[in-house]
């Protein structure tokens, strides 16, 4: 299962990576200003449809996983008792500063103002309660009692991965007591299985193991396959975000990237760019996307450039609060601004890579594109020109894709069990690309003219 910001999506998955059946509720949410809550009694009837909709008496296993960053109190039982805090959800910026202050060494760099702690701060001093994510809250429900969370979960909740263990006496300092924390496992660790009044509910079997997930981008990559060192999976919709995988710890002093725990050993760094493809609708509504793109392909690579962000303030491949789009080159009408943040959006993920070998990646060697813009046949092919190495387009890359995969390792090795379940759709061989090289440098000069890399 997925428990995303629109909807909640299952989706039942063969031994052989066949995919039996799906079901999707949508979600809704409240927002605002910097506030962005929703109900979490709304997760579990949609998961109790969604289930009830896919599952049959053969169902082996279940993960879930949901937005990073999300976070409410439960009660004893599990039960929420709060609403659920977004993953976007700003109203706890405030708190920051106190975070900092309480361990400089472990966040000055690695912490953000929209990660789960800053909110839990903030919730703590409105209610009482125990601190979970999205995904426990699903699980408790269909267990009939509180489980542990996964390290990829409690990674912006302030777990300290290295050390395997939460910062007791960081959180002391906060006022955070130890007993409202929830005990942490590595993902695929089984939480408990699913109770008889719930299994009558949703079809799934009681005694049905429930294991533990990881965060929706984490999902994505599995579903991708990128699991080994030198393969990475780019996930481009709304906004952009890179997971790769290293056999050490990469450190970005700068904080724009940060690594969860690889469910085999190992570390899965990236990061999240607020620039993608949002910006198309963003810059151009009520254009004809479709109708562009086939315009663009026959376009082809033009002579400027949309650096692609649609607010203010970017986080990868650097941290620049102050960040806006800016253009370079001519645009003299909408099919040029359109292929104009193709190539910003494309020169973006391009310094991302260099960033991340910059701090001791493996060499990119595929990179798996997965997201709602792979639906663009010639951004795609202009993606893997610039990057220069081969992209795969996975048969089934979503989250709740990835969940099933992790479900069927059971415990196991999660990438043997990717590579005999996850299908490539297509490789997209890279085309020689010499007409934006010059043009790369003189947008990264711009990005450096303005601050932005510090």
């Amino acid at each position: 299962m997925d428990l995303g910001t629109q909807s909640v999506r299952s989706v039942l998955v063969d031994a052989s990576g066949t995919v039996l059946a799906r079901a999707s509720r949508p979600l809704t949410s409240r927002r605002d200003g910097a506030r962005h809550e929703q109900n979490p009694r709304d997760w579990l009837a949609a998961v109790d449809a969604t289930l009830a909709e896919v599952a049959t008496p053969a169902v082996q296993g279940v993960a879930i996983c949901s937005t990073s960053g999300t976070v409410l109190l439960t009660d004893d039982s599990g039960a929420p008792t709060t609403p659920a805090l977004m993953y976007d959800d700003a109203r706890a910026a405030s708190y920051l500063d106190r975070i900092v202050k309480a361990d400089p060494d472990r966040w000055s760099t690695a912490m953000q103002p929209t990660w789960a702690l800053p909110k839990i701060l903030w919730l703590l001093e409105q209610h009482a309660g125990r601190i979970a994510h999205s995904a426990d809250v699903v699980a408790a429900h269909l267990i009939g009692g509180p489980v542990a969370t996964d390290t990829s979960h409690a990674l912006k909740t302030g777990y300290d991965l290295i050390a395997d263990s939460w910062p007791v006496d960081a959180f002391d300092s906060l006022g955070i007591p130890a007993e409202i924390l929830p005990e942490v496992v590595r993902p695929g660790a089984e939480l408990g299985r699913v109770y008889t009044a719930k299994a009558q509910v949703t079809g799934v079997p009681a005694g049905t193991p429930v294991y533990a997930g990881m965060t929706d981008g984490c999902a994505a990559q599995i579903a991708a396959g990128a699991l080994a060192p030198g393969a990475w999976n780019s996930v481009l919709g709304t906004t952009l975000v890179l997971k790769g995988v290293s056999k050490d710890l990469l450190t970005d002093p700068t904080g724009a990237v940060y690594s969860h725990r690889h469910p085999d050993g190992g570390w899965l760094p990236g990061g999240a760019s607020n620039t993608g493809a949002g910006a198309l609708t963003a810059m151009l509504p009520g254009a004809d996307l479709d109708a562009l793109d086939q315009a663009a392909r026959e376009l082809g690579a033009i002579d400027a450039v949309i650096y692609p962000i649609t607010g203010r303030g970017e986080r990868f491949p650097f941290v620049a609060p102050t960040a806006e789009r800016f253009e370079l080159g001519d645009l003299p009408d909408d099919l040029h601004r359109y292929c104009a943040v193709l190539q910003g959006v494309a020169f973006i993920e391009k310094l991302a890579f260099e960033h991340l070998e910059h701090l001791g990646a493996d060499p990119v060697r595929s990179v798996s594109l997965t997201g709602g813009a792979v639906r663009s046949g010639y951004w795609n092919q202009l993606r893997a020109d610039f990057l220069g190495v081969p992209v795969e387009l996975p048969a089934a890359a979503d989250p709740a894709y990835g969940m099933a995969v992790l479900a069927a390792s059971a415990g196991g090795s999660v990438t043997e069990t990717a590579a005999r379940m996850v299908r490539v759709d297509r490789v997209l061989e890279p085309r020689p690309q010499e007409r934006l090289t010059t043009l790369y440098g003189e947008f990264v000069a711009e990005l450096d003219r303005r601050g932005y890399r510090g």
